[in-house]
């Protein structure tokens, strides 16, 4: 016959004390809400920075589910890329996906205005992880914010309505738009064009009026604007490449943990890779996608780079960049 062993009642109540004193002290751990990250660009939404930012996002939750909650701000719902960035430093803003605007915090991320300092991506990824990656990472101590990780953006090329444009000989008087920035202005007059600063919500009328011949964008903006109805070469000419900068305000990285803080580091770097790749992939389709509306076609890479090098010790760039900059950057690059 089954007996049933009888515990004494006190036993009885000191085990559910101890079974609700444990699931209290679980409960933090298993209800704590997550860390709210609001995270600013001015890229619109479904944009590439968009894509990137949800995959980001996306791949906080596969790491840590529930921890993070990231909220995406696109088309700079939060305020112009300056005000947001100065709000990092100032505890009112928590993270932007930036851009050009991060070189009036950090001179440093002016080394991408150098042209022909990089012939593709791999090259790109290289300095990234190198003394002189590290060196413009270090540009960001003492401005309020960090630099998690350096993500995709795109390579300019030239469009023109003139000629293919294969060695800088090509760019001989061309009247090409470009943004009104010193370094790009120099760079194409030094070239022999005629540098011709513009608003970009001008160029489609002056390509189509002849106001302009040509102009300088990465390729899907070539597409999206729809340029390749008004121009009728492409050169794939690489000159420029821009970054996106992932920052986060250090007041709000203070407020976090430091496993925390390791996990969206990690996370971040983790994806670099993965936007170069998706880079890379989007410029091969959309440029196969022009090639139906207008002539695409390569360049004398290494011919437009040794007409460029003088531009390395011009005052327009070195002032801006700053000399040590520029030459770590270049001493990596010659290790290639």
């Amino acid at each position: 016959m089954m007996t049933h062993a009888h515990f004494p009642r006190f036993k009885l109540t000191h085990l559910a004390a101890a079974t609700s004193l444990a699931a209290l002290a679980a409960a933090p751990l298993a209800f704590a809400s997550p860390i709210e990250i609001q995270i600013n660009s001015t890229h619109s939404s479904g944009s590439f920075a968009h894509t990137f930012l949800e995959e980001f996002s996306e791949r906080l939750e596969e790491d840590s589910p529930g921890r993070f909650n990231v909220r995406l701000f696109m088309g700079g719902t939060l305020g112009g890329e300056d005000d947001v960035l100065q709000g990092l430093g100032m505890g009112t803003h928590h993270a932007s996906l930036a851009a050009s605007a991060t070189s009036q915090f950090n001179a440093r991320t002016g080394i991408f205005d150098l042209p022909y300092l990089f012939e593709d991506r791999d090259d790109v990824a290289y300095f990234v992880d190198s003394d002189a990656g590290d060196m413009l990472r270090e540009g960001f101590e003492g401005t309020g914010m960090r630099l998690l990780a350096m993500w995709d953006n795109g390579f300019r090329n030239i469009t023109n309505n003139v000629r293919p444009v294969v060695v800088p000989e090509d760019l001989d008087g061309l009247r090409i738009r470009t943004p009104n920035n010193r370094q790009r202005v120099t760079m194409f007059n030094h070239l022999g064009a005629n540098a011709t600063p513009l608003a970009f919500g001008e160029v489609y009328s002056a390509l189509d009026q002849g106001v302009i011949d040509g102009q300088e964008n990465p390729a899907h903006v070539v597409q999206t604007a729809r340029l390749d109805e008004v121009q009728d070469y492409l050169s794939v000419s690489n000159h420029v490449y821009l970054p996106t900068f992932l920052l986060f305000g250090e007041p709000f990285l203070n407020s976090l943990d430091e496993e925390d803080v390791e996990v969206l580091e990690r996370v971040a770097q983790e994806m670099a890779s993965w936007t170069f790749t998706w880079g890379e992939e989007t410029d091969a389709a959309v440029l196969a996608e022009l090639e139906g509306s207008i002539e695409v076609s390569e360049i004398d890479f290494a011919a437009f780079q040794e007409m460029a090098a003088a531009l390395y010790e011009d005052p327009v760039f070195v002032d801006a960049i700053g000399q040590d900059m520029i030459d770590v950057t270049l001493d990596v690059m010659s290790q290639r």
